[in-house]
């Protein structure tokens, strides 16, 4: 029997996902700045996509299309193609770990105010904090965590902020994965209907930068229609409880690192990740025309 007078849980649910919000740019304006693109195809690699996909996939090694298309979720398995595993004979996966934290320190440096601004108290026990909550993360189910997780915490206090972050994200990201695959979601298919909630990329933006044809996107939506998800480019009833339910899973999953950090570490975490992400969007992190609202 379970008794009816559950205890309060120890930390609120939806501190989870104001924590991931609030750190997330502090790794993945990486994506977007000129300096990741500099530094990686200095050593060899093609501008563009190769970029991010070497980029990324690196921490888990001279890895194949197929692992990436599995592990990134929402690309178009013919786009990772073209530039994987070809990436790997223009650079080693450990050059380009080695300038992608560079390419990290540079960015996030210049977006902070300098360096400085980046050697700031709140900046440092943000980092502290942040280091502290990926303690407890454990590589069970989470291959893009995993391969991050195997790489040497940084010494250089900047690059060690966007190490945890990136921790911390790619290990809500594997988790996120597994939700959507319960969810009988493919990549694809989580893309649509998370633009369709009006938040993260915009149509146009999502199938330019995933690789998706028109067709395939409307090919998605079709499948999505039929299953009572989409009417048209809105989510039904049933797709935005799906969504909500999606992002709830994600952060159940997701509660471990906060949950051991407490409720008000990790609304420190929420305060001081906001202010510097603010800081990061004021100073140019991310081009018009990608987000919706931005």
């Amino acid at each position: 029997m379970v008794s009816a007078d559950q205890p309060e849980p120890a930390l609120d649910p939806a501190l989870v996902g104001r924590a991931h919000r609030a750190v997330e740019p502090l790794h993945n304006h990486v994506y977007f700045v000129p300096e990741t693109e500099q530094h990686l195809t200095a050593i060899g690699l093609r501008p563009g996509r190769m970029v991010y996909f070497a980029g990324r996939a690196a921490p888990m090694g001279a890895v194949g299309p197929g692992v990436v298309t599995a592990t990134f979720s929402n690309f178009s398995p013919a786009i990772v193609g073209r530039h994987v595993p070809r990436a790997w004979t223009l650079a080693s996966p450990e050059q380009v770990v080695t300038a992608r934290a560079a390419s990290a320190r540079a960015s996030l440096t210049r977006l902070l105010g300098g360096e400085e601004a980046a050697a700031a108290p709140e900046v440092t026990e943000l980092t502290d904090l942040l280091v502290e909550a990926c303690t407890v993360l454990t590589a069970e189910g989470r291959p893009l965590y995993a391969g991050h997780a195997d790489l040497p915490w940084p010494e250089d206090p900047v690059t060690r902020l966007w190490h945890a972050a990136s921790l911390l994200r790619e290990w809500r990201g594997d988790g996120h994965v597994a939700v959507l695959v319960r969810a009988g979601l493919s990549g694809l298919e989580a893309l649509v209907t998370h633009t369709a909630t009006g938040r993260g990329f915009l149509p146009a933006s999502a199938k330019a930068t995933r690789g998706w044809s028109d067709e395939d996107w409307d090919a998605a939506a079709a499948r999505l229609a039929d299953r009572g998800l989409l009417d048209g480019d809105r989510l039904t009833e049933a797709g935005q409880r799906l969504r909500a339910d999606l992002e709830t899973e994600t952060d159940a999953l997701a509660t471990a690192p906060w949950a051991h950090l407490g409720p008000e570490r990790t609304a420190r975490v929420v305060e001081l990740g906001k202010r510097l992400s603010a800081t990061l969007v004021t100073n140019g992190a991310y081009p018009a025309g990608v987000f919706a609202g931005r």
